[in-house]
């Protein structure tokens, strides 16, 4: 900072001496030159040695190069004006104290970073201290450590030799009190059932079953063979003791109840006047048959179907259950298994109803008596539930060994399926059966027994269509006559085929497996493709007279078919069925992720295919229709097509308006149509097909008879009279307002009837926005146009197309343009 000063200052020096030298150089001169004046600044010898000396000013680049810092410092702040010579003084000030300021704080710094550093040294020294006398301490410990483990080594082995006996004399301590609980335990049933004290003897059997299943993980197979001997010759005993005493109160009570007489306990009879003591007795027994279930399911593996069956995993039947349920096992087998005659295969409706009849018999009393007895026993078991399982389970043993005897006689499997299904629906909804229970669709859903059912649905299905669409009254509604209910107008065939579709939803939509519902799906699917392939079929052959009745009950059916789908898509069971089949879809990349995504969104449905094919059909159908309509409405129009507009009459020569003669074939085919295409379509499609023709119509007369002639002013009203009193009427049937659907002719028929005035005023209005759009790119003048038109109730016709019609009309005024 000492070295800025001096170079400051011989700046400064530089600066005057280069502002005296420009005066000394600028002496010579004329005052009133300024051009004069700054060549001679320019062309001073001084001046560019100064210039020159600025330029030449040494930059080392190995040091801060402060002369070059200094050189641009002054350059930056005063620059080549001498006028700012006067900040000198100001910026050595600052200068003089920036070095003031930069002074303190080196000061400062320099005298508090020793102390700083002198802690932190000091810190240091302190730590390392520290650390040698941990060490210190460390090594003192490891040498005393190592003396201790020298010292303790021999009696250590002692030692470890002595736990281990400990240990070996507690294991055997323990095998010995599982021993002796177990002789306990023993000898207690023993002495209960001495004292005849039974169900204090249950108590104890399920206190050591409980023993048996902690036993379970214990490697001692001796032991664990000791315990599970001595809780089977116990359970045996006291299960043979229950049992026999609990069936002789079944008996009492005239169980079971097997047929509708014998629906109550005691049959009809009158109850017994010990009645109350055998019901009493009867619930003594359940309890104490309950404490035996863990016993028994330790002892006692269930019977289990092949794994081919995926049946839900389920408990094993309780005990008392099991007996009461026996003397009904025993009457199904020997009905239903052998060579006995009711043992057929083509009749299992006998076997299913008579499952069904069982359970409703025993209903009452399942509820009235075993019920309570498991509520006060503490166990979470439905009692008729718990009974229908282990009747289902007898029919599932049943379905399993018939249905490999029924695989290749369609009707035979065909009837199979149905009255399991009926069974399946009776069991559910009258007695309460829940879905998570083994069922006879899970034997249906057997891979072999499933694509059997599948390719007979499929089989059936075909036959049922070829009978409905080849039956006299395939295309006669069965509603003709009613005319609340025959809205849609949709064929018998139709009808048919949809009742079709809904019953095999019925069918399978109980399958416990989404997959398998899924591949029904897929042939409800298949089958709505094969049904539309035959109506095009069918409408191929009816082309030629599209208007014909056969012809609109194709196209109703397909109209029908198509909302029904739209219905169901929106129907729980197959926005589930959507949902499982994003999942696996999902799984096996089978669609692309704007599929995926519009399936998970709900945008789309599982009938989406189908429903658009339907709808290309039905519209192909309309359009066919509306074309061949349209054709008869051109041909019944050529002669109002040359009608004479330009020699008309005016109104005032007229004392009354009326329809040209020309029109009347025109109308008369329109109105004509109109009418038998009513009677024949549905109202939807009926709706469009007008709509379209109405389009058509409008267009038709607009280009081929407006703009294809000129009218005078007798020719312009009687086109508005016919197209507003008569045409439009026709249609005034379907709608409010027919004249919003022939908006070309509407509007045109306004433009050709203004008053002379009117028509002068707006086409000079166009003609100038036209010539103001041409000037201009801004457009400034249109919408001056379109209001004008606006106001004349013109919205749909551009502004080309009024001048266009404006030129049309003859009935100018001669000065007019």
């Amino acid at each position: 900072m000492e070295m800025v000063e001096p170079l400051l200052n011989s700046d400064a020096t530089l600066d005057l001496q280069e502002e005296t030298n420009k005066e000394e150089g600028l002496g010579g001169e004329t005052e009133d030159s300024e051009e004069a004046q700054l060549l001679c600044a320019a062309g001073d010898p001084k001046m560019e040695a100064l210039d020159s000396r600025k330029e030449r000013i040494p930059r080392d680049p190995e040091s801060c190069d402060i002369p070059f810092y200094v050189s641009e410092f002054v350059e930056r702040e005063v620059g080549t004006d001498y006028e700012s010579l006067s900040k000198l003084g100001r910026l050595i000030e600052q200068l003089s104290e920036n070095k003031a300021k930069l002074e303190e704080q080196v000061l400062t710094v320099s005298s508090e970073v020793p102390k700083r550093i002198q802690k932190a040294l000091q810190n240091a020294e302190d730590s390392k201290k520290s650390l040698n006398q941990l060490l210190e301490k460390e090594s003192l410990l490891y040498d005393s450590i190592n003396d201790h483990l020298m010292t303790s080594k021999p009696w250590m082995e002692d030692l470890g030799v002595l736990i281990s006996q400990i240990k070996e004399v507690e294991r055997h301590l323990a095998y010995l009190k599982w021993i002796s609980q177990i002789e306990e335990l023993s000898d207690n049933i023993q002495q209960y059932l001495m004292t005849n004290n039974v169900p204090e003897a249950a108590t104890t059997l399920a206190t050591m079953a409980e023993v048996d299943i902690k036993l379970q993980e214990s490697s001692c197979s001796h032991l664990l063979s000791f315990v599970r001997s001595t809780v089977q010759f116990w359970h045996k005993i006291l299960k043979d003791k229950l049992s026999s005493d609990f069936e002789e109160t079944l008996n009492h009570l005239h169980w079971p109840f097997v047929g509708p007489t014998q629906s109550q306990p005691f049959g009809l009879a009158t109850p017994p006047a010990n009645a109350q003591e055998i019901y009493t007795n009867f619930e003594t027994l359940f309890s104490q048959l309950l404490k035996l279930q863990t016993s028994d399911e330790l002892l006692t593996k269930p019977k289990q179907l092949p794994e081919k069956y995926i049946l839900p995993p389920s408990p094993p039947i309780i005990l008392p259950m099991q007996i009461m349920l026996a003397p009904l096992q025993k009457r199904f087998k020997y009905h239903f298994t052998g060579n006995r005659q009711t043992n057929v295969l083509s009749k299992p409706e006998w076997y299913l109803t008579q499952v069904l009849m069982w359970i409703g018999n025993h209903a009452k009393f399942l509820e009235d008596k075993i019920q309570p007895a498991l509520d006060k026993a503490g166990v979470s078991v439905n009692a008729k539930l718990e009974f229908s399982r282990a009747l289902v389970i007898l029919i599932l043993e049943k379905l399993a060994a018939d249905i490999p005897c029924l695989l290749y006689d369609d009707n035979l499997f065909c009837h199979l399926v149905d009255e399991v299904l009926l069974f399946e629906r009776e069991l559910h909804s009258v007695h309460g059966y829940l879905n998570s229970l083994p069922s006879c669709m899970h034997i249906l859903s057997e891979e072999t027994c499933f694509q059997r059912w599948l390719t007979v649905e499929r089989k059936f299905a075909l036959q049922k269509m070829d009978s409905m669409l080849s039956s006299e009254a395939a295309w006669i509604s069965q509603y003709k006559d009613i005319t609340d209910v025959d809205e849609m107008k949709v064929p018998d065939c139709a009808e048919t085929f949809m009742t079709l579709l809904l019953v095999i939803t019925d069918r399978y939509k109980h399958l416990p497996a989404a997959a398998r519902k899924l591949q029904f799906l897929e042939l409800q699917k298949e089958l709505v493709d094969d049904f539309r392939i035959r109506l095009t079929q069918v409408m191929k052959e009816e082309t030629r007279v599209p208007l014909a009745f056969r012809y609109c009950a194709i196209l109703n059916a397909v109209n029908y078919i198509a909302t029904v789908l739209a219905d169901w898509a929106d129907n729980v069971f197959f926005l589930q069925l959507q949902q499982a089949a994003l999942e696996v879809c999902a799984d096996s990349s089978a669609l692309n992720k704007l599929q995926l995504g519009q399936l998970a969104s709900m945008e789309s449905s599982v009938f989406d295919d189908m429903i658009n094919l339907l709808e290309r059909l039905k519209h192909d159908m309309l359009t066919r229709q509306v074309e061949h309509v349209f054709r008869e409405v051109k041909e019944a129009a050529r002669m109002y097509k040359k009608e004479r507009w330009l020699s008309l009459p005016s109104q005032s020569e007229q004392a009354v308006m009326s329809l040209s003669a020309t029109a009347c074939p025109l109308l008369m085919t329109l109105r004509d149509q109109l009418l038998q295409l009513e009677q024949q379509l549905c109202y939807s499609l009926f709706k469009i097909f007008w709509q379209m023709l109405a389009e058509k119509v409008d267009l038709f007369i607009y280009q081929e008879i407006i703009l294809a002639n000129h009218f005078n002013e007798g020719g312009a009203a009687q086109l508005q009279f016919d197209m507003t009193r008569n045409l439009f009427p026709l249609f005034s049937h379907y709608c409010k307002r027919p004249e919003n659907y022939f908006k070309h002719i509407k509007e045109a028929c306004i433009v050709l009837n203004l008053n002379v005035g009117s028509a002068l005023l707006l086409k000079d209005v166009l003609h100038s926005a036209t010539e103001n759009r041409a000037e201009t790119t801004l457009n400034s003048s249109q919408p001056t146009a379109m209001a004008a038109l606006n106001e004349l109730g013109i919205y749909k016709l551009a502004q080309q197309d009024v001048e266009i019609l404006l030129n049309l009309r003859t009935n100018w005024p001669n000065t007019g343009k």
